[in-house]
């Protein structure tokens, strides 16, 4: 009796573009395919259709999106798109995607698996008999071995006037505690020796389930960050690794967790959004707290955490911003000292409430603010990091090369951040390898990156 020959399995190749959130969501499909019996193709031609995970949140990254989703037409011609782009429309209320490629088979917005799979299944049949085992429990990672990026919720409740994010993910949807600590203790267990929390708004985390009661390990634990980040704390502490928190908003409960950072149950790096100082550009922005008090905030969490690094967001040249209060702003940095910092020009995404505030502030002058405070924060970071020579710091190395190696400090989220370059060590026998730590002297820093021997 003859064997019937082996059908290869349907190939899907796969763009993901976009934040960490929209990175997630392409594991879990990625994840999914192959708990089906999927395979992923590494190029177009090797794909029998492709999936574009797209984002749609700035004009930038909407132009990137449709220029990917041509590329892949043109490369393949059977395209599946997803992600925030597909959840947005025109003045005129048309799909934007569909509007400029028409012939993709298939549109759906973020955090869609069971949409992209139906799309998927019609288009490219799933495979008879997949094995699942050879799925691994942590999933499907994008990211280096190493580390990791954990979501622990879906959309927002804030209405933040220059933000069309809620429009396009929904209100706040916490995921169980219970699912995020399994998921977290997997990738541990898989090598994973970084891991970053992420969400819209992690200090919400648990508000729309009224911080319901979950269990892990036997022991009941709350849907509140404070108890979510307790419990990955002793967690990672169990093998070794960082936690990492992204995306806090600066409520009151956040002074709670500082303690575990200067304790080193977590990493001492706060990601905290600010967006502005001046209370009205702020109030006009719709978005919570004010510059003083955030001062108030930065300098107590200093105070009980002295190594604790905190990074930042803002925008300059936002609708109706007078020259005082973009001084405000510059005034406010001088004074915070924030470590890490990026600023964005004011850009009018469409469909965004501030497209509608008066006193627009010219394209040419939101940039040169733009770059006032990246001059402003060049000069902070230097300073800052200068402080760091002679010290010795622990390093996640995430590349090996002739000359050392680049790692990363607890002040270091990987891809926004700076690097540590590692000369290698004086023992012969002492190997630099990716995926570890390793302590190092501080010998060098400009404004970005430090210098340091193993």
């Amino acid at each position: 009796m003859s064997t019937p020959p082996l059908v290869p399995s349907p190939k899907v190749g796969f763009v993901s573009l976009g934040c960490p959130k929209a990175l997630v969501d392409s594991e879990q499909i990625l994840t999914q395919l192959r708990a089906e019996g999927y395979e992923t193709a590494k190029s177009y031609d090797g794909a029998d259709l492709v999936i574009v995970n797209t984002c749609g949140f700035i004009d930038a990254a909407v132009q990137e999106s449709l220029d990917a989703i041509g590329e892949a037409l043109h490369e393949n011609g059977k395209v599946i798109v997803t992600g925030c782009l597909g959840a947005k429309k025109d003045a005129s209320g048309d799909d934007i995607i569909l509007k400029v490629h028409p012939k993709v088979l298939a549109v759906t917005g973020p955090h869609a698996l069971a949409e992209v799979m139906d799309a998927v299944h019609l288009h490219l049949p799933k495979p008879h008999a997949p094995f699942v085992d050879l799925v691994p429990a942590q999933g499907i990672k994008l990211t280096p071995r190493h580390y990791a990026y954990l979501k622990i919720s879906e959309g927002c409740n804030h209405r933040c006037s220059f933000c069309i994010i809620p429009s396009m993910r929904g209100d706040l949807v916490s995921r169980p505690i219970a699912d995020v600590m399994l998921e977290a203790e997997n990738l541990f267990k898989a090598g994973v020796r970084e891991l970053l929390v992420i969400s819209q708004d992690t200090s919400a985390y648990g508000v729309d389930v009224k911080f319901r009661t979950g269990f892990w390990n036997g022991k009941p634990v709350k849907t509140h960050m404070t108890q979510l980040v307790e419990a990955l704390g002793e967690l990672a502490a169990a093998y070794g690794a960082w936690v990492r928190l992204h995306y806090v908003y600066p409520y009151p409960h956040v002074d709670a967790i500082i303690p575990q950072m200067a304790e080193g149950r977590i990493v001492p790096y706060l990601d905290v959004p600010l967006q502005h100082a001046h209370p009205d550009v702020l109030k006009r922005m719709k978005r919570p707290a004010s510059g003083e008090k955030n001062i108030e905030r930065i300098q107590a969490w200093r105070a009980l955490c002295p190594d604790i690094t905190i990074r930042s967001t803002f925008i300059a040249g936002f609708p109706g911003e007078t020259e005082a209060e973009f001084e405000y702003l510059l005034d406010f940095l001088k004074e915070a000292q924030i470590d890490r910092l990026g600023c964005f020009a004011y850009s009018p995404v469409e469909g965004a409430t501030a497209n509608a505030l008066p006193d627009a502030v010219p394209e040419e002058l939101r940039e040169e603010r733009r770059g006032r405070v990246m001059q402003l924060q060049e000069t902070i970071s230097k300073n800052r990091l200068q402080a760091k020579v002679g010290r010795t710091l622990r390093v996640l190395i995430d590349e090996v090369n002739r000359t050392g190696g680049v790692g990363r400090s607890a002040a270091d989220a990987p891809e926004i951040d700076g690097v540590v370059y590692v000369k290698p060590p004086y023992e012969p026998h002492l190997k630099l390898k990716v995926g570890e730590f390793v302590d190092v002297k501080v010998t060098a820093a400009d404004a970005h990156d430090l210098w340091a021997q193993a």
